[in-house]
């Protein structure tokens, strides 16, 4: 989820006998992106991470909608809160609406800041459980959840940015922020592994414990490489790969075996959200990438 190159400097040519300092990935990185920080032009728009989110988006509007209801489980909203059908069902109009204006141009950075700003308030909703019991892991792992959806919509609200500007200067470094989240998505595996066990299908060889133990590795590998910005683009893309195989392997299966409960339609939809922020991730990162070493990721045009 490429700007023709700055040419303000095409015409300096440096004498034969200067040295030329080495630079580090870091300052290279920042300079690139102060020179040509925004993919508004046709990088972001040609990538499919938006549309994935989008699609994510649309999908938990749907799903809202159809339920009357917040994404069980995961918009964690209390029973007694006031006005909460009304609330429910104006969240789910709001990420129906903002997933489909995410596909036009000229709307599409609006709508990235009102879903990360949506994101935001479901994150905050998982902080109360976490200070009444800091040391029960699950609610750490469902702020992370929705944390990686509300930045996945500040990478496109910061990517969609005027070129040289603050934001369009973060982006990348918001990406990175990702990584948090994906260190979570791995601890959250191997502190429930005996349960996560249960979620994978028996029928995929070697066993349901082999996989659990494997996603969870791959998490943290995937986390290590995004933080660091060690083969950060393609970390993120197998990490989009292997959450939408979350996807077709448990949570399609899943709903098609109880397609009356809210449950799993409410985890698909979390799910196909979740697949489209890491694309969008991938999609940012891999820019980067192709920005700073031109040579190794040759413009295809796509």
């Amino acid at each position: 989820m490429p700007l023709p190159r700055n040419l303000a400097m095409a015409d300096r040519t440096l004498p034969e006998d200067t040295v030329k300092m080495p630079v580090s990935p870091l300052v290279q990185e920042t300079s690139t992106f102060k020179a040509d920080s925004s993919m508004t032009d046709r990088g972001i728009s040609s990538n499919l991470g938006i549309y994935a989110y989008a699609l994510g988006a649309i999908t938990l509007g749907v799903v809202g909608l159809a339920w009357s209801d917040f994404a069980t489980n995961w918009q964690r909203v209390p029973v007694d809160v006031p006005l909460r059908q009304s609330l429910a069902f104006l969240t789910a109009v709001c990420e129906l609406g903002a997933g489909a204006a995410l596909l036009w141009r000229r709307t599409a950075r609006v709508a990235a800041g009102i879903l990360a700003l949506l994101f935001a308030v479901f994150v905050l909703l998982w902080v109360p459980p976490i200070l009444r019991a800091p040391e029960v892991y699950d609610s750490w792992g469902n702020l992370f959840e929705e944390s990686s959806m509300m930045i996945a919509g500040l990478v496109l609200w910061a990517s969609l940015a005027p070129p040289g500007s603050v934001w369009a200067r973060r982006r990348i470094a918001i990406s990175r922020l990702y990584g948090i989240c994906v260190v979570s998505f791995g601890v959250d595996h191997l502190t429930y592994l005996a349960g996560v066990a249960t979620w994978v299908p028996k029928w995929i060889p070697p066993g349901q414990m082999f996989w659990a133990i494997t996603t969870a590795v791959c998490f943290l590998l995937a986390a290590a490489a995004i933080l660091s910005g060690i083969l950060s683009g393609l970390a993120a893309r197998l990490l989009t790969a292997m959450i939408v195989g979350f996807e077709f392997l448990i949570w399609i299966p899943r709903l098609l075996a109880a397609p009356h409960d809210h449950f799993p339609w409410a985890g698909n939809a979390v799910s196909v959200a979740m697949a489209g922020a890491a694309w969008v991730v991938a999609d940012s990162l891999s820019y980067a990438e192709q920005r700073l070493n031109p040579a190794s990721h040759p413009e295809t045009g796509s």
